[in-house]
Parts: structure tokens; sequence; C-alpha cells
């Protein structure tokens, strides 16, 4: 396993809490010592943990990234974005395989990517791009790709409330700086989605994936909510209505300036609740503490009173308030993003990450039409080319400047994913085109903090059909998050029986992603 510098990165012990005898290697003795004096109440099991993990840390080089990523922002291409039409193209295959466009040089030399990104094309030296992404979850698996393990089934998928769920990848990180940092709620989250809840406006399905499950709602990430207008309107075709279209105000295709992104209204204060009220509120609330101990003993109890104290932090912070107010920036780097929900939400997520959030995800959701964003089964090189392809080129290459201009992108993990890729020929002729699911071979990609740039890992056969080399999951994509981020992929976390879950099941780093 790669590993970590050996001081000044963080090793976790039980349940992932930080501890200074990690950092610096410790013994048994020293272990045995911490149990005598109850470090932390920890058991003999999470000591031995604690030990062997140090003795990992022993073994760990100091170019391998571990503990690199001080912050992550995700962004997230809801309903499989195709990988011929953004990382692996294949302009050598027939015409009902490589499709309309063809592929274009890079700065990387004998990498070519889609040449309807020609921006992302010029930063393909900071990238790495992962072409042998592969699982058998075909139908929308947000659940796998966001927590490392799948949904049973897609009814499992479409229900963000089923308790067979495991916790987003974010709200883990969360709940493990809850072992070890400050009992107060930050004044900023640690896990928060833009720009609104996902699938909120999906008008069937609730689909599963970004979602706290066992570890209870107060993990949830907290979400931000669209306050602004569309400036355009297309007609969406509708799966479900017999293929008709449907005109839809699609803020993805464009926003007013004076659009932004609140946090959810369930977090802000009432017109006539002053902050003196609020603060008699609060100590009303903190009277009362005596009286709910025993709820509070339970994970769920733990995880209402966090989301309790989390609202009334939430609602107290100008920071927070100020970070979410893109207006403050100059309108030609706004520009520079795209003018789109999408384009702003990821500017948005820039200033989050630079006024301390440690991690932001940036969704690209479907929007009241099903079958929309990325998941391209109709129409599909008209609504790349008018749409997903310049907006994503745009906001993407946008952000990784910034975070470059304003030096946040050497500890920032960027992370780009999908939940699986689209078909290898174009599937129909009606209504556009398009191309279906398809899992055994997509592409994501990764940039910033501790990731190999200029790096192209795995490959996909000619006919971008199946992985030629180096099959690669979700769950290695993960285990190298978390290792980014100064995690061992093997620690656990309570379910909700209180039995220890590793963070991935079978997940491994994947070294060709760091640095040599």
């Amino acid at each position: 396993m790669r590993a970590s510098p050996a001081a000044g990165l963080r090793m976790l012990s039980i349940f992932g809490s930080a501890n200074s005898f990690a950092a610096r290697g410790c013994n048994r003795r020293e272990v045995m010592r911490a149990g005598a004096l109850g470090a932390a109440g920890l058991a003999l099991p999470g000591l031995l943990r604690l030990e062997a993990q140090s003795a990992a840390a022993e073994l760990r080089t100091p170019d391998s990234g571990f503990g690199k990523a001080k912050r992550i922002i995700l962004l997230y291409l809801q309903g499989a974005a195709s990988q011929f039409e953004t990382w692996d193209p294949k302009p050598l295959a027939p015409e009902e395989i490589r499709g309309k466009w063809g592929a274009i040089s890079t700065s990387v030399p004998g990498v070519a990517i889609c040449d309807q990104l020609p921006r992302l094309a010029q930063l393909a030296d900071r990238l790495a791009i992962v072409r042998s992404m592969t699982h058998e979850n075909n139908n929308h698996s947000n659940l796998y790709t966001l927590s490392g393990f799948p949904a049973l089934d897609f009814t499992s998928e479409t229900n963000p409330l089923d308790g067979r769920h495991h916790p987003f990848f974010g709200s883990v990180l969360d709940y493990l700086e809850d072992q070890t940092g400050p009992a107060d709620a930050p004044e900023l989250p640690r896990n928060i989605g833009l720009p609104f809840r996902f699938s909120t406006y999906s008008p069937v399905f609730r689909r599963a994936g970004p979602y706290g499950a066992f570890l209870g709602h107060g993990y949830d990430p907290v979400w931000t909510e669209f306050e602004g207008k569309a400036t355009g309107k297309v007609a969406r075709v509708s799966f479900f209505d017999g293929l008709k279209d449907v005109d839809v105000d699609d803020p993805y295709l464009g926003i007013t300036p004076e659009s932004r992104l609140r946090i959810s209204k369930a977090a802000q204060l009432r017109p006539d609740m002053t902050l003196d009220r609020l603060n008699t509120r609060q100590s009303l609330l903190q009277q009362l503490d005596g009286q709910q101990r025993q709820l509070n003993e339970s994970l769920a109890g733990k995880s209402l009173d966090r989301f309790s104290e989390m609202a009334y932090s939430l609602m107290t912070s100008d920071k927070l308030r100020t970070a979410l107010d893109v207006g403050r920036e100059p309108l030609a780097l706004r520009e520079r993003y795209g003018m789109t929900l999408f384009g702003q939400a990821a500017l948005t997520g820039c200033r989050l990450l630079e006024a301390g959030c440690p991690l932001v995800s940036v969704f690209w959701d479907e929007y009241k039409v099903v079958n929309t964003a990325w998941d391209t089964h109709f129409d599909h090189f008209t609504r790349l080319g008018d749409e997903l392809l310049p907006g994503f080129d745009a906001a993407v290459s946008s952000l990784l400047y910034d975070l470059e201009d304003r030096g946040l992108l050497d500890e920032t993990l960027v992370m780009c994913l999908t939940e699986h890729g689209r078909t290898p020929k174009i599937s129909r002729s009606e209504r556009g085109g398009g191309r279906d699911h398809w899992s055994k071979a997509y592409s994501v990609m990764l940039a910033g903090a501790g990731i190999r740039p200029g790096t192209v890992v795995g490959a996909s056969d000619a006919s971008g059909a199946f992985v030629k080399d180096r099959p690669i999951s979700p769950e290695d994509i993960l285990a190298t998050m978390y290792h980014l981020k100064g995690i061992d992929p093997e620690t656990t976390i309570p379910d909700r029986l209180k039995r220890p879950v590793r963070l991935v099941d079978t997940g491994k780093v994947i070294d060709e992603l760091l640095p040599v």
C-alpha cells in the first residue's frame, strides 16, 4: 500500500480519528500505555488497529501523496457521460462507433481527447485520465460511484432512504472529522452540495448516492438552493410520455447574472427571527439536553443533535453567505466559467474551498425531465454539441485555472466522476440518435493534490467497448481519494448495529495516479 510522509500528515485510529502517535510512529508499548490511560476511551481492538496502521505508515514513502489533499471538489456528471465524446475518443473506429466528432491533440504528447473540449485539451498536462473504468452496475449506479457499495437493485438505487445503503464518501469524511475535531459545529460545512439537493427536479426518481445513510441525516451534505432565472428554453424528449417533446426552461443552459445559490431555506432565519430570539431558543434547547440523553446515546440521536447544531451555525454564518455570493467576483471571470448553472456552481465551489470548506460537490443533475443531464438516450449529438460539452469545457477548465491562481490546486483534489459510460454504437436513428447505458468501459478524470499530472491510466479496446488494460472500479477511485486525504482505506466505521464496516470493500489505491 502507498503511504504517508512520516511527519505532518494525519493517520487515523479507530473510526478514523487523527492521532499524533500515528504521525510519528508508535510501538506496542506506547499503544498499551495509551490504552491504560484510556486515550479517548478506545478499546483494545481499536488500539491494536492503530498500531497496525502505524506499522503500515513506516512503509510509506514521502512521494506517495498520502494526506496531500486538504480539500476536495467533486464534479459529478449525472446520467453517465459518454467516454467517446469526452476522454476516450475513437477516431479510427467506424462511424457508427466514433460518432460525429474526432479527436484533438492535447498538451501531453500522444494523448488526444474529444475535439469538442479544446480548453481542457490545453490543460491535459495538469490532468490524470482513467480510461479503464468498469463495473457490473449498468443502470445509473450513483450509489456505487459515490459510496463504493452498489445498490442491490434499481428500486434501491431510486430510494435515498433505503436502510441498506452505505454513506456518501463526503458524509464519511465529515463523520471521521467529528471523531477528532472540536465538539462545536463548524462555521462552514465540511460537506456541501451544489446547486440543489440531488434529484430535486427529477419528476419520477429520487436517486440514491450523496447521503449519510447509516451515519444518519446529520451527515447528509448541506445543500444549497438555486434562486434565479433560466435564460434558455429547450425541447426535451419525454421518455415516459410517448417520446413527446416537453419545453423546459433549463438553468443548465443559461442563467441571469443576478442568479445565486443560497443555503436551503430550512437553515435560514425567518424574517421575524432575530439573533437574540434565536440565541434564546438555543439556550432553551440546551436546557432539554438531560431529557434527550437517552436518545443521544444512539447514532440516530447523535446525528439529529448534530443536525440541529449545524443548522444554528449556518444560520449565523456571515462567512458562508459571503462565500456563496459569486457577485463579488469580476464579471469577466464569471463569464469564463460560463453563465450557466453548472458554471456558476463550479465558481461558487471554488469560493467555498477558498473560504475553508474541505469538501464541495457540484452536481450536473437532470432537470424536470428524466433521462436528461448526461443521460443522452436521445438527441445525443445535439445536446452534447449545444449544451453539455461547451458548458463542461468552460466550467472545468476555468475551475482548474482559478484554483491554480488562488494557490489552491496543489492541495485540492479535483474529481470529475460519472456513474458509467455509453454504448459503443449509436443505438437509434430516431429522435436525434443516442447512446444507451454501458458500464463495461468508461472514463473519469482527476487533478490536483497528489495526482500525477499528464497521466493516462488504463485503456479500452479499439471500439471502446471493453477494458483492454488495467481495469479500475469506483471502489479503487474512492480508495485513492481516501489515501490522498490521509486516511487508510481499510479504516472502519460503525454501521447501524455498530458493526465495523470498511470504507471500501475491495478497492485498492491506484499507484499509477500517484507521484512517481
